[in-house]
Formats: structure tokens, sequence, C-alpha cells
């Protein structure tokens, strides 16, 4: 199973569907990992009704985090605001559905921390976004 979800991780960084930027935006927000030197950027659109209609990202790092990046976008197309500040650590290890050590776990996690900065307006995204459960 686990080389099943190999191969996902393998497309989503040859080639990602949500790559790129939106400009205009209403949410923006670009963080590193400085432990590998991934930096991400992530682009949202917002609808009146506070619904995820656009998501891009740009960057560059590991196959980990820029699969991770696309495949955390493409979840959260058609949520709420509110919804995406409730996601959590295990949600993008579902999305990956593998097991990581604790370097690949924040490379892993990188786009969540920067996602959730964006949507709560922070001016620096901070592990505890997404390590607690």
């Amino acid at each position: 199973m686990d080389d099943l979800y190999r191969e996902v991780i393998i497309e989503h960084y040859k080639n990602p569907s949500y790559r790129g930027s939106l400009d205009p935006h209403d949410i923006s927000f670009e963080d590193e990992n400085p432990l590998c030197g991934d930096h991400i950027r992530v682009d949202l659109r917002i609808d009146a009704n506070g619904i995820v209609t656009e998501a891009a990202f740009d960057g560059h790092g590991c196959a980990i985090s820029q699969a991770s990046a696309d495949l955390l976008l493409e979840s959260i197309i058609g949520k709420s605001v509110d919804q995406v500040k409730q996601l959590k650590k295990g949600d993008v290890m579902d999305l990956l559905g593998i097991e990581l050590g604790p370097v690949r776990l924040k490379c892993a996690l990188l786009p969540l921390k920067i996602l959730k900065a964006g949507v709560y307006g922070l001016g620096e995204a901070t592990d505890d976004l997404v390590e607690a459960e």
C-alpha cells in the first residue's frame, strides 16, 4: 500500500495541479523550513461567503513538501475558511498516506503551517499551528 501512496506523492510533485500564483488574491502567505530550505507561498481566493474558490502554491523544496502543498490545496477547494482553520496534522498525514520521520514531517507540515497562518492573518507561521492535535 505504501508504494501506491509513494506514487501519488511523486505524481503530485512532478505534475502539481495547484502550482502557480493568484493575482489578485485574498490571502497570501509564505514561509520556509530552515532545516532543509523548503520555501512555499500559498495564495487563496475567498468568496463573499467565506469559501475557498481558488488556491495556488509556489516555491521550491523536496517532493514531500511540494506534494503536500498540492494535495492540501486540492482538499480545501470548496471549504469554508473556518473549516480550513480546523485542519490538523493528521489531515495532512491522511492525504500523504505514509509514515514520516521527524525531519520529513516538518516538510510535510510546512504547507499546512503556511495555510493556517494565512487564514488566521498572522504575522508569522509557528509550529504550534500544526503540532497540536
